[in-house]
């Protein structure tokens, strides 16, 4: 219950004076876009935790039936997550990954100029420090939750100590993606980027916690890529990097490409709706093309690994999966029930979220 509902005189909007009153609506827009950053980074960790246990489980299958039971195990297959910035974005994004992924306290790190003012994560058993060259060379994954003004001095801190796999997602939309590949002399980055549409309904609710906030089923259908409920809409060439990052993670791990490929459908499309067709022609499998070109395709054995992409890149162009994204409606509806399920929403068939609209591109 809320005690302050019914109480006008405590209500944010009781002292804004009248001529300012048309301005509120960037408050639902600010929240709506700080849930939206969080549900995407929740769902982006809970695939790459399930990438991450899929290929050790693979690695270890191999170690097995080659014989090699005296070598060593592959690497922990936990996620590693670290975040730097302690900011409001920064104790949000952390306290959701730990509830809803959940990240393990021991595999979540913070790096932040004021690492006494994070006591309750310390208290759960998360490391709050300020070494961000320490963070990057131990994270398989970066969040950057810092102000623009902080993000050179950063990438020169961080960048002669980050693995070529470890993926940076950036959350500071005024460095675009050119510019943060320079700043960091690295490939492997991911940045969502939202358009606010005018007149779009605030459905953010007031809850002050994102967290409790997307247990909330319709907050989460609200956050899905191809939706435009609550008036902000996800540019689709994230996902597209969401892709391609893991294929790249496959690449890292030596993975064949048609094993890259089967990976994939069991990441991607093992949620089905009751109509959908599983295990048949209707039902979609990734090929090879939509991820290469055909010419590319015909000189890829079986045996070889996908090439190693640049993540920038796929999402500032048009590749072959951008294009197969966009014409195959059912990819889409898979995308969206996977979305979806990851939150513990279940869809049929008469209320996809996907939208008549088309997402940002």
């Amino acid at each position: 219950m809320d005690l302050l509902e019914d109480l006008e005189s405590l209500q944010f909007e009781y002292g804004i004076p009248e001529e300012d009153s048309s301005l509120l609506y960037l408050q639902g827009r600010y929240r709506g876009l700080m849930i939206n950053a969080c549900a995407h980074a929740t769902f982006f960790c809970k695939l790459l935790c399930n990438l991450r246990e899929s290929l050790h489980e693979n690695q270890s299958s191999s170690y097995l039936s080659a014989g090699s039971l005296h070598l060593a195990t592959p690497d922990n297959k936990e996620l590693k997550v670290g975040i730097i910035g302690g900011g409001h974005l920064g104790k949000q994004l952390a306290r959701t990954l730990l509830q809803l992924v959940p990240i393990p306290a021991e595999s979540l790190r913070i790096s932040t100029r004021r690492p006494e003012a994070l006591d309750e994560f310390q208290k759960l058993g998360v490391q709050c420090f300020y070494r961000n060259s320490n963070l990057a060379s131990w994270a398989n994954v970066i969040f950057l939750c810092c102000l623009p003004s902080q993000l050179s001095h950063i990438c020169l801190e961080i960048q002669t100590s980050l693995e070529k796999t470890c993926i940076v997602y950036s959350f500071v939309a005024a460095v675009p993606l050119p510019r943060l590949k320079l700043l960091l002399n690295h490939t492997n980055i991911l940045r969502p980027q939202y358009e606010c549409v005018e007149d779009g309904a605030n459905i953010w609710g007031t809850n002050k916690e994102v967290a409790t906030a997307l247990q909330d089923p319709v907050i989460p259908q609200a956050t899905c890529p191809y939706s435009p409920a609550g008036g902000i809409i996800l540019n689709i060439k994230w996902l597209v990097g969401v892709f391609y990052a893991a294929l790249n993670m496959c690449t890292a791990g030596n993975m064949a490409s048609p094993q890259a490929l089967l990976l994939l459908n069991e990441l991607f499309l093992s949620v089905h709706f009751e109509d959908c067709g599983k295990g048949t022609a209707s039902c979609p499998k990734f090929q090879p093309t939509n991820f290469v070109s055909k010419t590319y395709v015909r000189n890829l054995s079986k045996k070889r690994s996908f090439p190693w992409f640049d993540l920038t890149t796929v999402q500032l162009r048009e590749t072959p999966f951008s294009q197969h994204l966009s014409t195959s409606t059912v990819l889409q509806d898979h995308l969206t029930y996977l979305y979806c399920d990851s939150f513990g929403i279940s869809l049929t068939k008469e209320e996809p979220v996907v939208s008549t609209g088309s997402p940002s591109q």
